[in-house]
C-alpha cells in the first residue's frame, strides 16, 4: 500500500498528549484549522454518496462495504506503522471499546447504508443520515454532562423526526416497499453511528485517532465480509469494472482513511453536536452531485421532509452553541 496517497496532517499521526499546535499548518490559528478540517469533511462526505451509488451498480452491498474497509484499514495501519505509532492498545477495556464502536460505526452503519442505497437515491440517503445529530444529542445527554438535553434541542429533534416521517410515508406509498425499507435501514445506520460518536467522545480521548480508526475498521469489516461471502459469493468473482474499482479506492482512501482521521481529530476539539453540523451540508452536496451526474430527483414531499430534518438539526446546533 502506497501511503503517499494519504496526504494526512502530521498531528493526526501522533500519540495523544504529543500533538503540537504548530506542527500542522503553523500559519493557521487553531480555529482556522478546525474550520478547514470541517470544510474538508463536508466535501468528502458529500461526495461519497455518489461513489457508493455508482459502485453499487456493479458490486453487491456487503462485499462492497467490507472490501472498502479492508483497503482503508490497511492504509491506516501502514500510516501508523510508518510513523511508529504503537499499534496495540494496552488495556483490555480498549479492545472492547474498539470492537463495540467498530461494530456500530462500520458493520451496522455502513452495512445498512450500502444495502439501503440500492433502493433509494444517493441524495435521499444523505438526507436521511442527516438525522445523526438528532440521535447524537439524545445519547450525549446520558454520556456527556457538558452536552445536556434541553427543551429547544428536543424541539429540534421532534421537527427532524417529523421530516423523517414525511419521507417514510412518501417512500412507502409512492416508491414501494423496498424503497421504504431502504430508507429505514439508512436511518437505523444513522442511529448506530451517532451512538458510536458519543461513546468515542466520552471514552476514546486517550487513544490515537489513527490507531482507533484502524482497529474499528478492522473489527467492523469482519461481519461485513462474512455476510457478503455467505449472501453474495466469492469476492474475487464479483463484477470488477473500472468504475467500481475507482469508487472503491476513493471511498477507502479518501472517504474512509482520510475522513475518519479528520473526524476523530476534530471531535476532540469541538462539541459533538458542532462536529455533527457536517450533516447539514453533506445532503446539499450529495443531492447536487446526484442530480448533475446521475439525473436523480427528489419529490416535493421528500424535499419537504428533508427540509424539516435539516431545520431540526439546525435548531439543535444553534441551541447547542448557545448552551
Amino acid at each position: 500500500m502506497n501511503t503517499e496517497t494519504l496526504p494526512l496532517p502530521a498531528t493526526l499521526l501522533r500519540s495523544p498528549g504529543t500533538e503540537s499546535v504548530t506542527t500542522a499548518a503553523p500559519w493557521l490559528s487553531a480555529n482556522a484549522r478546525n474550520v478547514l478540517a470541517w470544510l474538508t469533511l463536508c466535501g468528502i462526505w458529500g461526495s461519497t454518496w455518489l461513489a457508493i451509488k455508482v459502485g453499487l451498480a456493479d458490486l453487491p452491498p456487503f462485499s462492497f462495504a467490507g472490501i472498502r474497509f479492508v483497503v482503508a484499514a490497511s492504509a491506516l495501519f501502514a500510516a501508523c506503522g510508518a510513523t511508529r505509532l504503537p499499534l496495540l492498545p494496552t488495556h483490555r477495556g480498549d479492545w472492547k471499546f474498539l470492537a463495540w464502536t467498530g461494530f456500530l460505526t462500520f458493520t451496522m452503519n455502513y452495512g445498512l447504508l450500502f444495502w439501503g442505497e440500492q433502493y433509494i437515491s444517493s441524495g435521499l440517503a444523505a438526507v436521511l443520515q442527516a438525522t445523526i445529530p438528532m440521535f447524537g444529542l439524545l445519547i450525549a445527554h446520558f454520556y456527556l454532562p457538558a452536552e445536556p438535553l434541553t427543551l429547544p434541542k428536543t424541539a429540534g429533534a421532534l421537527l427532524g423526526l417529523s421530516g423523517v416521517g414525511v419521507i417514510f410515508s412518501h417512500q412507502l406509498h409512492a416508491a414501494g416497499a423496498l424503497a421504504f425499507w431502504g430508507s429505514v435501514a439508512v436511518v437505523l445506520g444513522a442511529l448506530s453511528v451517532a451512538h458510536a460518536n458519543v461513546v468515542i467522545k466520552a471514552r476514546g480521548a486517550h487513544l490515537s485517532p489513527a490507531v482507533m480508526a484502524a482497529w474499528q475498521m478492522a473489527f467492523g469489516l469482519v461481519p461485513l465480509l462474512a455476510v457478503g461471502f455467505l449472501r453474495e459469493g466469492n469476492p474475487l468473482a464479483l463484477h470488477w469494472t473500472l468504475p467500481a474499482v475507482g469508487c472503491l479506492l476513493y471511498l477507502a482512501l479518501v472517504g474512509s482513511a482520510l475522513a475518519f482521521y479528520l473526524s476523530y481529530w476534530l471531535v476532540r476539539r469541538m462539541a459533538v453536536t458542532k462536529t455533527m453540523t457536517i450533516a447539514l451540508v453533506t445532503p446539499g452536496v450529495a443531492v447536487a452531485l446526484g442530480w448533475v451526474v446521475l439525473g436523480e430527483t427528489l419529490s416535493w414531499r421528500t424535499l419537504a421532509g428533508g427540509l424539516c430534518v435539516l431545520a431540526g438539526v439546525g435548531l439543535i446546533v444553534r441551541r447547542g452553541r448557545a448552551g
